[in-house]
């Protein structure tokens, strides 16, 4: 069974069956695989897209019957159309992913006898090396933020714990008064997949953060509780958006070009090159795969390159 068009699918269509399949499936991912609710929406919406795209290039009057007929043709010239819509090699990987699960649940369901999206190569997808900041870069960047009100306490207390302790903007956004701990200096965050981390922090992120908790947050709040640590100025939590708005705005004012992930990049290297351990970084990170904690030694390796050619071979003026 090959399609003879691929034609784009129709939003928000489904086939017949289409909708109760993919409520089942993913409703298997959270309860049984226990994965993640973003993988899970992830994983929908790539699921949603290939059926919608049967349904435009096959007669699916049943989606189970239509799934049935599928050859590993049928799932190359999807992923090939998927290629020719401007989508990167990441995203064509997300979708092999997601449809290689889907897979799986379709042959516990019988409808396919055996998972043809692994007969399919996942493409090999380049990781490109995070961009990091110098120390000097982070400085200035922390030093342009203005702490003569609250919310520019709030702002130094924000961004310095963020580079402190290389919390991803969910992390610091989702933070809880019940998670910081100042006299030992160390948080609990939730990360990905729900998994809790417990992080130290410097002394400089804990001066600033005493402050704003003693000082910046109540006069905001003023009696009212909230268990975020971190409010905007009608006292409300702070979004990830707020948080990305500011730091865009600090971005103007330093003169450093820079996204807010760029400081957890930054967290990550600076550690390595003070002489710590690759398996502490992980930790620290909440990475569940070394490998990708590892991609920071390239950086590391990079730069270093830099520094000695640009002292020995009279690069620097």
């Amino acid at each position: 069974m090959e399609a003879a068009t691929t034609t784009s699918p129709a939003a928000g269509s489904s086939s017949s069956g289409g909708e109760l399949l993919v409520r089942q499936y993913c409703s298997q991912l959270l309860a049984v695989d226990r994965k993640a609710r973003l993988t899970a929406e992830t994983y929908r919406v790539a699921v949603e897209e290939f059926l919608q795209w049967l349904q435009q290039n096959f007669s699916c009057q049943d989606i189970n019957s239509c799934l049935s007929k599928l050859v590993v043709q049928d799932i190359m010239n999807y992923l090939i159309w998927r290629s020719t819509q401007k989508k990167g090699q990441l995203t064509v990987a997300k979708d092999v992913s997601a449809l290689r699960s889907f897979g799986g649940y379709l042959v516990e369901r019988e409808i396919w006898q055996e998972n043809l999206v692994q007969l399919v190569e996942r493409p090999k997808v380049q990781r490109a090396l995070p961009r990091v900041l110098s120390v000097e870069q982070v400085d200035a960047l922390l030093d342009a933020i203005d702490t003569s009100d609250p919310l520019g306490i709030r702002d130094r207390a924000l961004f310095e714990l963020i580079y402190s302790c290389g919390l991803r903007i969910s992390e610091v956004a989702g933070l809880l008064m019940r998670n910081v701990h100042l006299q030992e200096r160390i948080l609990v965050v939730v990360g990905k997949g729900s998994k809790e981390r417990v992080l130290p922090f410097g002394d400089t992120a804990c001066q600033w953060l005493k402050q704003w908790i003693q000082e910046g947050r109540p006069a905001i709040l003023g009696g009212r509780q909230l268990p975020e640590v971190f409010v905007n100025y009608r006292g409300q939590p702070l979004s990830r958006k707020g948080i990305w708005k500011r730091f865009q705005e600090l971005e103007t004012l330093s003169g450093v070009t820079a996204k807010v992930h760029t400081l957890r990049h930054s967290f990550a290297t600076h550690l390595l090159s003070g002489g710590a351990d690759l398996r502490s970084v992980q930790e620290l990170l909440g990475h569940s795969d070394l490998s990708t904690t590892q991609i920071y030694t390239h950086i590391e390796k990079d730069e270093l390159h830099l520094y000695h050619k640009e002292f020995f071979h009279g690069g620097s003026k």
